[in-house]
């Protein structure tokens, strides 16, 4: 793991951000004080709609058929769900016999799931018997010692008693290793504490609007901020759980029209899906009424259509390693809420190195990689995080997020940076979302192409209308696409971001189209 300076550990203590409760001391918690709460989850493949009482008796009683098959505190729980009611039950039963916690992403294919159950050699695994690409596969599986899949044999791990109390755990002791996803190698191991994590989770339960309505979470329980946002943060705020296993904008509408809910945070695609649909009313708008956009970069001009509308926005920055970096709160001026990804967190220190990159420390800051040669290039010995992303500070302290270092585009010795080329495209009437790539270019080294999601009715603009367009903002001329691609769906991640190595694969694959 990581070296943590013994003054920020004394620091974070300090101010209560690190405490010593567990994630199961957070879990039973919440349960136990909020036990009639609604919990729903609208699925056409697994339904359910019970109260938090219900679920945390399956729970409960999961947990006694995990302990009395071996499981003891620091073994591994791995799990691969949709956004089930069984997956609250793993998540719950997991923190509360304080076993360590692999949450899986529901898309992964047998080649990412194969690689995380080698290298966490779990001593559970839980998955879905069918779920869109999800399939039942016991060969991927068959070192594991404990294999429940719902849909065929779950409940044959569950005890007829429930298990009372929870483990007594050491708060600087791993908690949850999630794996990062969109990258064309194997996922990368991320270890978070019971004290990180649970600095997170209050944190992001602080940042919730007091008058915002209950949430509608889309995002998928397998990625461990979908998994916390969903079945830890409404624990600590009270509020009913509502999940959807996937993201049918129509669905969604009607879901928040008729149980009047909100959608809470996200990235810019979800907003962006809603407000395009035809079905989106004032009524919608007024019972989403905040938007916390973050995950991927967020683009001043989605941001700018929400406020518009009425729809008040905020841009949030953080990553798997460390989640919660920088965000607007609602008093913000709305100028650096709408143009800037806002300022340090509480307890979150930021710099920028010489080289731009944003480098960061905080209390939700991981405790390192499973591999430890990617902590001696991530990790100073300071405490310091080297991000990977580009961006500068204002006079005020606030954070803009430029590029990812990976997203610059080097043509012909000159850097481009994508972001600033899609923001620009963003602002064509006909463009709902725009992603800019880097292609070989046997002159210049590459070259900018330039894909585009049109709106309902909408033509992809010709190269000219394109370039003409760049010219009137006072884009530089260098930076102009090269390729113009229309794509109806862009491919995407579990929590939304666009795959953009996926993109730069198939148009290197396809050759210029210039």
């Amino acid at each position: 793991m990581r070296t943590i300076p013994d003054e920020l550990v004394t620091r974070y203590e300090a101010h209560g951000w690190w405490t010593l409760d567990s994630l199961g001391d957070l879990v039973v918690r919440g349960l136990d004080a909020n036990p009639d709460l609604r919990f729903a989850v609208h699925s056409d493949v697994r339904p359910w709609t019970g109260t938090i009482r219900e679920v945390h008796g399956v729970a409960r009683k999961l947990a006694g058929g995990l302990r009395a098959r071996g499981v003891r505190q620091g073994d591994v729980v791995a799990f691969q769900l949709p956004n089930w009611m069984e997956a609250a039950a793993v998540f719950w039963a997991s923190t509360i016999l304080g076993a360590v916690v692999v949450p899986i992403v529901h898309i992964y294919g047998r080649k990412e799931v194969g690689f995380i159950l080698d290298t966490m050699q779990p001593k559970v695994f839980i998955t879905a018997e069918e779920f869109g690409s999800l399939r039942y596969d016991p060969d991927v599986y068959a070192d594991v010692p404990i294999v429940g899949v719902v849909g065929r044999d779950f409940d044959d791990l569950l005890e007829s008693e429930e298990i009372l109390g929870n483990a007594d755990v050491d708060p600087a002791s791993p908690a949850v290793i999630a794996f990062t996803s969109g990258t064309t190698s194997n996922p990368k191991g991320v270890v978070h504490s019971h004290r990180s994590l649970g600095f997170e989770a209050r944190q992001l339960a602080a940042m919730m609007p007091a008058d915002q309505a209950a949430t509608i979470i889309a995002a998928p329980v397998g990625h461990f901020i979908g998994m916390l946002s969903a079945l830890l943060v409404p624990l600590l705020n009270a509020k009913q759980i509502c999940m959807v296993d996937v993201w049918n904008t129509e669905r969604v509408l009607s879901l928040i029209a008729e149980e009047e809910l909100s959608v809470g945070g996200g990235v810019p695609f979800y907003f962006v899906s809603l407000i395009d649909h035809p079905d989106f009313t004032d009524r919608h708008r007024d019972l989403i009424r905040y938007a916390t956009m973050g995950g991927s970069a967020v683009p001043v001009a989605v941001a700018e259509r929400l406020e518009r509308i009425g729809i008040s926005t905020a841009r949030s920055y953080g990553s798997t390693e460390h989640p919660s970096i920088s965000g607007s709160m609602r008093e913000v001026p709305d100028h650096k809420r709408i143009h800037t990804d806002g300022n340090a967190l509480p307890g979150v220190e930021i710099k920028i190195a010489e080289d731009g990159e944003i480098i960061s420390r905080g209390p939700d800051l991981c405790i390192g990689y499973i591999d430890p040669d990617l902590n001696a290039k991530a990790f100073d010995d300071e405490g310091w995080y080297h991000t990977g992303d580009i961006g500068h500070l204002d006079e005020d302290g606030f954070l803009t997020i430029s590029d990812r270092k990976s997203d610059i585009i080097i043509r012909g010795g000159e850097n481009i940076s994508a972001l600033e080329v899609e923001e620009a495209l963003l602002t064509l009437p006909c463009v709902a979302e725009a992603v800019v790539v880097a292609v070989p270019d046997e002159r210049f080294g590459e070259h900018a192409a330039a894909i585009l999601r049109l709106k309902p009715q909408h033509d992809l603009p010709t190269m000219a209308e394109m370039r003409a367009h760049f010219a009137e903002v006072g884009l530089a001329k260098q930076k102009w696409p090269e390729e113009l691609h229309e794509l109806a769906e862009f491919p995407r991640t579990p929590s939304g971001k666009v795959q953009k190595f996926v993109l730069r694969r198939h148009l290197g694959a396809a050759g210029s189209s210039r």
